[in-house]
C-alpha cells in the first residue's frame, strides 16, 4: 500500500508530538536537529544505517554532526519511532516503526537488498507458543537470509 503525502505529513506531526513528549519526559532538549533528523528519517522509505542518514542529510546543506545523528536515532529507538535491526554485518540499520504494521525481513547475501513480507501464518505461531510456553510475546524479529534468484540482483548487475 502506498502513502500518500497527506499522509505522510500527517504521520510526520504524530511522531513530532510523541517525540516531544519524551524529550520532556526525560528533560532532553528539543532542538531543531533533532526534530530534522525525526522528519528525514519518516520521509525514508527504506532501511538505512545511521552513516549513510548523515551524509544524506550533510548532502542537503542540514547543519548536523555525526554525533548528533546517531545520538537522536538511539533516542527514537528509546521512544518506539524507530526499530533497529542487525541484519548479519557489524552495521545496525533503522526503519521508521510508527503506525507501521509488524513484518519480517528477507536479505539478500549477495546484494544486501532488504524485502518486507507478512504473513499471518507467523502471527499464528507466535500466539501458539505464547500458548504452549505460558509467555505473553511482546514482539518478534524474523529474518531470513538468502540470494536474489530474479534477474536484476543489484550484485549480479555489478559482476
Amino acid at each position: 500500500m502506498k502513502t500518500s503525502h497527506r499522509q505522510i505529513e500527517q504521520i510526520v506531526e504524530e511522531v513530532k508530538v510523541i517525540f516531544s513528549a519524551h524529550l520532556e519526559r526525560f528533560q532532553l532538549r528539543k532542538t531543531p536537529e533533532r526534530f530534522a533528523i525525526l522528519e528525514e528519517v519518516y520521509r525514508r522509505t527504506d532501511h538505512f544505517d545511521a552513516e549513510a542518514l548523515y551524509l544524506h542529510m550533510k548532502n542537503n546543506n542540514y547543519r548536523v554532526s555525526r554525533a548528533t545523528v546517531y545520538n537522536t536515532l538511539e533516542l527514537l529507538v528509546n521512544c518506539d519511532l524507530i526499530s533497529r535491526h542487525q541484519f548479519g554485518k557489524n552495521t545496525a540499520h533503522y526503519e521508521k516503526s510508527y503506525g507501521y504494521k509488524q513484518h519480517d525481513h528477507l536479505i539478500c547475501l549477495d546484494c544486501n537488498k532488504v524485502s518486507e513480507f507478512c504473513d499471518p501464518r507467523i502471527q499464528q505461531i507466535k500466539d501458539t507458543m505464547g500458548e504452549i510456553l505460558h509467555s505473553k510475546i511482546n514482539h518478534h524479529a524474523l529474518n531470513l537470509y538468502g540470494t536474489c534468484t530474479i534477474p536484476d540482483c543489484e550484485h549480479k548487475r555489478k559482476a
